[in-house]
C-alpha cells in the first residue's frame, strides 16, 4: 500500500540546511498497526507529514499504491489523502463553535455527500465510538478523553482506509489513553491501517510492528511475534 524508496526531505534556509529525514526506506501494508518511536527531532513529525501527504520528500520516492506520488502537485495530493487519509492529532483541533455532530460532519462536507446520508454516518461513527450520548455538546463542555473520541470520529466518519494519529494520547491521562489506543485496535482489527507516531512504549506495543527513528533515519524495526 506505501513504500517508501530512499527518501529524504532537507529543509533550507539562507545560511542553514536541515536534513530531517534521510535515506527512509519503508514499506507498510495495507491493514497494518504501526508505531514510530524516537527521540524529539528525530524526524518522526516529518515523517507522518510526507506519509499524510501534507509534505513533499526532497529525494527520493513516495508510492501510494501503484502510484509514485513524490512530486504530484498539492491539489493532486489533496485528492488522493481526503479519499484515503484520516488524521488525528495530539491536541484534538477540533472547532470550539461547532457541536460534536457538527464537527464531525464538518469531516464530510468537501466529499459531496447528500446531507440525510451524512446524518446517518455521524450517527452510526458516534454510537461506534462511544459519544453518541454528547452530541449536542459543545468541545469545551468534554472531557480530553471525550474530544478524542470525537476526533476519532471525524477521523473515520468518511470511510477512509488509513488513520494517521500524532501522538494520539498525548494530552490524555493513563485511563482516557488506555480507552483511545483500544478504539485504535478496534478499527485496525476492523481493516483501517494505523500509522501512529508515540513516545510511549506501552502504546507502541498495541501496534504490530515498530520502526525506531534517529537523526532522521530508520535504526531499528521490530516486529511483534504472531
Amino acid at each position: 500500500m506505501i513504500k517508501l524508496d530512499n527518501l529524504s526531505r532537507t529543509y533550507r534556509t539562507d545560511e542553514v540546511e536541515t536534513a530531517a529525514l534521510s535515506g527512509v526506506n519503508i514499506e507498510i501494508a495495507q491493514g497494518e498497526f504501526v508505531a514510530i518511536m524516537g527521540p524529539s527531532g528525530c524526524g518522526k513529525s516529518t515523517l507522518l507529514n510526507i506519509l499524510g501527504m501534507l509534505d513533499n520528500p526532497s529525494q527520493g520516492q513516495y508510492w501510494f499504491g501503484e502510484e509514485d506520488i513524490s512530486a504530484y502537485s498539492e491539489s493532486k495530493l489533496a485528492n488522493i489523502r481526503k479519499r484515503n487519509i484520516g488524521f488525528i492529532f495530539q491536541s484534538f483541533n477540533l472547532i470550539d463553535e461547532l457541536s460534536v455532530e457538527e464537527n464531525i460532519e464538518l469531516a464530510l462536507l468537501y466529499h459531496g455527500i447528500p446531507s440525510a446520508e451524512r446524518k446517518e454516518r455521524v450517527a452510526n461513527v458516534m454510537d461506534k465510538v462511544g459519544i453518541a450520548h454528547r452530541a449536542k455538546h459543545m468541545p469545551s463542555q468534554l472531557s480530553g478523553g471525550q474530544q478524542q473520541r470525537v476526533a476519532i470520529a471525524r477521523a473515520v466518519v468518511g470511510n477512509q482506509g488509513i488513520i494517521l494519529a500524532d501522538e494520539p494520547t498525548g494530552n490524555l491521562d493513563s485511563v482516557h489513553g488506555q480507552e483511545v489506543m483500544d478504539m485504535l485496535r478496534a478499527l485496525n482489527e476492523d481493516g483501517t491501517t494505523i500509522i501512529m507516531v508515540t513516545h510511549s512504549a506501552a502504546h507502541a506495543d498495541y501496534a504490530r510492528r515498530t520502526i525506531n527513528l534517529f537523526d532522521g533515519g530508520v535504526v531499528t524495526e521490530n516486529v511483534k511475534a504472531a
